[in-house]
């Protein structure tokens, strides 16, 4: 016969019985102290008539001022919340040099002087290293330098590769600015070259490549994100300043460096109509629909009766193909308009010859990126609340609260003291006479037979608003009774 439990957990013995039983009424002890825990911080009503001077009314005022402080403080809270959630971005410059040495090159060997070849045919053992460093310039850089994005590398620019010849060198340190005093310890995020870019390829010279062997294509893509991993920012093959890359080759080649831009939100370009709305060439989806509804307002185009339709005028009608349109559809009629933004093209020479190599001079390129703006750290730092500063002034007005709170409950002991005294003093027969019919109340409801024993005392023979009967304890009895004949 099968056993009806295979699996039966084995009999606890005496000691982990007698431990289990001691947690158990340890937690029924903690849940008992939190639910008889006081919690009232307010004043009973009657106080300020017994204590000397207006302390009382201080008190009061000080509540006051903290609930409307507290309002306050969750006001801001949330103001703050909201805009950290939207795009904060600032535009800053990243500087890039391009640069190539060479190796093991026909000239180098000194067997053939450099003006005398011209073909060395597949093999050469001669090498070049080409080398791509980018830099985010701090803002007294690109005033000083007189930096515009009119100057950055724009798509498909084909500007000469030696027009800034003359710019400093990469490996010139600058200062940095301090981190100001009171900035909650927060450093400065350090910016890098693959930060800016989900892809980076390079793109040689077709005449050229198949005339050289063992040439094969540069890419680099920055990896994805997964489940319980770092950001791909944060990724060790995706936080980097400086791509460099060796090929063979004895002859100069020119290359095109393709940068795809990481931006989040992704901004996309905008046809001809729907930029004549915008006023841009360039945005991401919510400004997009941020411009839109600005359009909107300002030319007076939703009707009265329903806000979400939009009367089109030859304008919108360029966009949308219509007169009237809802504002739920313009996300998905704006799709048709925009584009992915193209690459950055970077042109560059590989230079192979003695001239260069006794004198290398980098290509440098300015390009405008987006950065979060330094503030939203700050900001989203205030909205958490997670350094131990706070968490400990936390815990510190958790026990001033607590303490406020056995300070009432003793005060209020001691008017309902004072209470009972005062009208013992004003009238003892009468105080005690009610005292005892009080008491015997209490008796007889925890027999279980109130009313029954109510009736035998005088006091519930009469009637009247000043009566046993219109007190609390009266209704609650007869209520009580009521609930259970049902």
């Amino acid at each position: 016969m099968a056993n009806a439990h295979p699996h039966a957990p084995p009999p606890m013995s005496q000691q982990q019985l007698a431990q289990t039983q001691a947690m158990e009424q340890q937690r029924r002890e903690q849940a008992r102290r939190r639910a008889h825990k006081p919690t009232d911080k307010n004043i009973p009503e009657g106080v300020e008539q017994l204590a000397l001077g207006d302390g009382v009314n201080r008190y009061r005022a000080l509540r006051d001022l903290e609930r409307r402080l507290d309002a306050v403080m969750m006001r801001k809270r949330m103001d703050i919340q909201e805009s950290t959630n939207r795009s904060m971005k600032r535009t800053r410059t990243l500087r890039i040099w391009i640069s190539n040495s060479v190796d093991n090159q026909p000239w180098q060997q000194g067997a053939i002087e450099p003006e005398s070849f011209v073909d060395f045919g597949t093999d050469s053992q001669g090498t070049f290293r080409v080398k791509i460093e980018g830099r985010l310039l701090e803002d007294d850089e690109d005033r000083a330098d007189g930096v515009s994005e009119s100057k950055g590398a724009g798509d498909g620019d084909e500007r000469d590769a030696g027009a800034m010849d003359q710019d400093p060198d990469p490996n010139k340190t600058t200062p940095t600015k301090q981190p100001l005093a009171g900035s909650a310890g927060l450093a400065p995020q350090r910016f890098k070259l693959s930060h800016f870019f989900k892809a980076i390829t390079v793109e040689f010279d077709k005449s050229k490549i198949l005339q050289i062997e063992g040439i094969a294509p540069v890419e680099w893509k920055k990896p994805e994100a997964k489940p319980n991993q770092p950001q791909p920012s944060k990724a060790k093959d995706a936080d980097f300043d400086c791509l460099e890359f060796e090929r063979k080759g004895d002859e100069n080649i020119n290359i095109v460096i393709n940068l795809t831009r990481d931006e989040n939100p992704e901004r996309y370009r905008l046809n001809k109509p729907l930029a004549d709305i915008v006023d841009k060439d360039e945005d991401d989806r919510a400004g997009i629909m941020h411009a839109i509804m600005e359009y909107v307002k300002a030319n007076n185009l939703s009707e009265e009766k329903d806000f979400r339709k939009v009367t089109c005028d030859d304008a919108l009608k360029k966009v949308f193909g219509r007169d009237i349109v809802h504002f739920p559809e313009i996300p998905d009629l704006i799709q048709q308009h925009v584009t992915p933004l193209p690459p950055l093209q970077l042109p560059y020479t590989i230079r192979v010859d003695r001239d260069y190599t006794d004198n290398p001079v980098p290509t440098v390129y300015d390009i405008p990126v987006a950065c979060d703006d330094p503030p939203r750290n700050t900001m989203l730092a205030l909205a958490r609340d997670t350094g131990p500063n706070h968490l400990n002034a936390l815990r510190q007005v958790a026990a001033l609260d607590d303490s406020l709170a056995l300070v009432i409950q003793a005060m209020a002991n001691g008017k309902a003291k004072h209470d009972f005294f005062s009208s013992m003093a004003d009238d003892p027969v009468r105080f005690l006479q009610r005292w005892l019919a009080s008491q015997r109340r209490d008796a007889d409801v925890i027999l279980g037979d109130p009313v029954e024993g109510a009736a035998q005392t005088e006091e519930w023979r009469i009637g009247g608003k000043e009566s046993v009967w219109s007190t609390d304890g009266a209704r609650e009895s007869v209520g009580l009774w009521l609930a259970r004949m049902k």
